[in-house]
Order: structure tokens, then C-alpha cells, then sequence
């Protein structure tokens, strides 16, 4: 199973611009899906994007399509959430995790690793 650790994470102003990585090591073979989900204080994990592995389609959460961007660099192994013109309400830890099991991108149950979260903070 591959280990996945995310950064970039920090405070920012509102309208300013951030670029999480997610580096992942060991095992990463049969991975369907790699997605960013974020959890803000009181309220459920949520799915925020995603990309297949094969076709490297995307997906987006309505909330975000249009200011971030989920990109990967296959040489690296490594996920990229780039978000900009950020909200405060896009304030939350973001976790990246990988999917090998399911089609259900924006399920959290059809992910079964899962990165520690980096804390993104934008204040207005």
C-alpha cells in the first residue's frame, strides 16, 4: 500500500492562491483513483476532486469547478490540488487518498488510503 503524505497547506488571504502536493511512495499499482477531500471543523469529510488513473479524466465538487485544479506528475508520484481566488469557507485539513477498489470517486468509503492532511487556512 502506498504512503501518501500531503503539504503546502498555510494561511492565506481571501482571493489568494495555494498549491498542495501529495507525494506517494511505495506501492502504488492498481490505483483506480486519486482524489482531495477536505474536512472542515464540525462538519463531515468532504470529496472536493478527483482523477483517474488510466484516462486522467477529472472531477470537481461543485463548490470548487473553476478555481481549483487537480493535476499529477506520474514521474514523481506526485498529486497536486492547485486552488485559487480561495474563500474562507474553504477552510478545512485536505487530505489526498488513493481509490483501487471503486468507481465511486466522490465516495470516501471507495478510498482506502489515506494521507495525515495538511491545515489550509484563508482568512477574509
Amino acid at each position: 500500500q502506498a504512503q501518501l503524505v500531503e503539504s503546502g497547506g498555510g494561511l492565506v488571504q481571501a482571493g489568494g492562491s495555494l498549491r498542495l502536493s501529495c507525494a506517494a511512495s511505495g506501492r502504488t499499482f492498481g490505483t483506480m483513483f486519486m482524489g482531495w477531500f477536505r474536512q472542515a471543523p464540525g462538519k463531515e469529510r468532504e470529496f472536493v476532486a478527483a482523477m483517474s488513473a488510466i484516462h486522467t479524466r477529472t472531477y470537481y465538487a461543485a463548490s470548487v469547478k473553476g478555481r481549483f485544479t487537480i493535476s499529477e506528475d506520474s514521474a514523481t508520484n506526485t498529486l497536486y490540488l492547485q486552488m485559487n481566488s480561495l474563500k474562507p469557507e474553504d477552510t478545512a485539513v485536505y487530505y489526498c487518498a488513493a481509490n483501487s477498489r471503486s468507481s465511486a470517486y466522490v465516495s470516501l468509503a471507495a478510498y482506502e488510503n489515506w494521507g495525515q492532511g495538511t491545515q489550509v487556512t484563508v482568512s477574509s
